[in-house]
């Protein structure tokens, strides 16, 4: 604790501006305050710090923002259900190379070209799913920060056995709340973001305006690019360096909210990230400072039709990871259901 304390006093000396401009951004004016100057490496570090998580539920916490999800939080998310249709958001699992990520792979063992009176059908699964193709979760044990993981557990906490701590496995009794699907390209009138189109907290209070729905503690947020569209119409593209995706501007924004989940249709973060030397600025803050998984390559194109046609932007979402122990991460099928 204090350690954790001599670095505040630190960055209230050094950085007094910074921490004005982000408490003046989280209050009132998200985008405009922070938007008025290119973001630099020293931003991001200081976000790591004023938008942490850290002890917030306690030094032993392993759950981070999904301590947002309460039994008041799953009811009100159940009571969401009027019609009982369900979409799954995952994309179907991709058996290829492509985007520069590993396929899935899926060999059969066992099959029905036999002549065996009675028989079976059996095959086997391998999956390297971190990367841009394959819908999965990342756990809070996927990222490192200085030597340090969510709520300062050391990195060497993960080993060549798996991690032991922040795993996936601590999600094991899976996600259950409100999701709200955030669909940018209905926001601008287009079938997809192109290039690296950043999006800026001014567009998540649009959606919020136009959608009539506003983000509150313990939703999960998911952020449509129209990833898989632009995919279809432009072919394969550089994702590191030509992706559309939320800015560093909107992280101050999610911690506001209390946000238990962000996700996207690619890598979440606009590539490249406009702050150099951080390659990746919104999936290091989310999971490391505030403690807030990932879901990763989802395929909203079937919920973005289906919540415009019924006009309803939000529904009970749920997620269940694959109960691996160590694991940092897991394949999911998320869920909507109407």
């Amino acid at each position: 604790m204090k350690i954790r304390q001599s670095i505040s006093v630190t960055v209230l000396i050094l950085g007094s501006v910074l921490i004005v401009t982000w408490a003046t951004m989280a209050d009132d004016e998200p985008s405009r305050q922070i938007t008025k100057r290119k973001l630099v490496k020293e931003d991001i570090e200081n976000m790591m710090v004023t938008l942490s998580n850290w002890d917030r539920w306690g030094k032993n916490d392993e759950l981070g923002t999904l301590n947002l999800i309460t039994p008041e939080k799953r009811k009100q998310a159940a009571a969401l259900v009027k019609d009982g249709v369900a979409v799954s958001l995952a994309r179907n699992v991709i058996k290829s190379k492509i985007d520069g990520s590993p396929a899935f792979v899926h060999k059969m063992l066992k099959t029905g070209l036999s002549d065996d009176e009675i028989g079976s059908a059996g095959d086997e699964y391998s999956v390297q799913y971190h990367g841009f193709t394959q819908t999965h979760m990342d756990a809070l044990c996927h990222l490192f920060y200085k030597g340090k993981m969510y709520n300062g557990f050391s990195q060497r906490e993960v080993t060549e056995k798996g991690a032991g701590k922040l795993s996936v496995h601590q999600i094991k009794q899976g996600v259950f709340t409100r999701g709200i699907l955030m669909d940018m390209p209905r926001l601008f009138g287009v079938n997809y973001l192109k290039g690296s189109r950043a999006i800026y907290p001014k567009d998540l209070e649009a959606w919020e305006k136009k959608s009539g729905v506003k983000v509150g503690s313990g939703d999960v947020v998911l952020i449509n690019t129209g990833r898989w569209a632009r995919r279809k119409a432009e072919g394969e593209w550089d994702i590191m360096q030509n992706s559309a995706g939320l800015h560093a501007t909107c992280l101050p924004w999610l911690k506001k909210r209390d946000v238990a989940i962000v996700g996207s249709d690619l890598a979440l973060d606009v590539l490249p990230s406009g702050v150099e030397g951080f390659e990746l600025p919104v999936h290091w803050v989310v999971v490391v400072a505030m403690g807030m998984p990932i879901l990763d390559n989802c395929d909203f194109e079937a919920i973005s039709k289906e919540a415009n046609t019924r006009k309803r932007w939000s529904f009970l979402l749920t997620v269940s990871p694959l109960a691996v122990e160590g694991g940092t991460g897991s394949p999911v099928n998320p869920v909507a259901i109407f």
